[in-house]
């Protein structure tokens, strides 16, 4: 980890994976380019939305519910809001960018991830910005990148959303994952 990495805390680490998500609709958005362009393309960005939901479950859901008096709900409805959106990211991932729920699934996807970065940046990052010291902030930031480097980079609907279970069995699907787009050429990691 560079220490530019190191001293970045969680309110910026999860916001940048937000604008840096948002780049890649707004180019798909485009329709520009090959069926296989936007293929990898839609393959990137559904690996970045695992990584960051996989680092979301582990630190900062755990951190709502342990600073904010209503963190409870709020960590059960934004985990609500991952579910949905990686059963939509399961189902794409079959589909050809040539056949038109592949655009149907991508805009749900979408439509579902920006109303989701609304939530957390307008009400849930706010609130544990306020909740939180810098310290506690920058520590939760690590965490969130050290997550992010051995998470999975597929959907895993029927996966352990909460810890201790997902802290167990993530980085173990993140390995066979990051095997399985290795054999089949899926650059996930660009």
């Amino acid at each position: 980890m560079t220490t530019q990495q190191q001293n970045r805390d969680l309110i910026s680490v999860i916001t940048e994976d937000h604008r840096a998500v948002e780049r890649v609709f707004t180019e798909l958005e485009s329709r520009s380019g090959s069926p296989q362009h936007r293929r990898d393309l839609a393959d990137h960005v559904i690996a970045e939305l695992v990584r960051h939901s996989v680092a979301e479950e582990q630190y900062l859901y755990p951190a709502a519910r342990k600073h904010l008096p209503n963190g409870e709900e709020i960590a059960e409805h934004e985990i609500a809001e991952h579910s949905e959106a990686e059963r939509t990211m399961k189902e794409l991932e079959d589909v050809q960018p040539t056949d038109p729920r592949f655009d149907q699934l991508l805009g749900q996807l979408m439509s579902d991830i920006r109303h989701h970065v609304e939530d957390e940046e307008n009400d849930l990052l706010p609130k544990l910005q306020a909740a939180c010291s810098e310290q506690e902030l920058r520590e939760l930031g690590e965490e969130v990148l050290r997550a992010k480097e051995i998470a999975p980079t597929r959907p895993h609907p029927s996966a352990p959303d909460t810890p201790p279970m997902n802290r167990i069995l993530d980085p173990g699907a993140g390995l066979i994952d990051k095997i399985r787009d290795g054999l089949s050429g899926r650059s996930a990691n660009t």
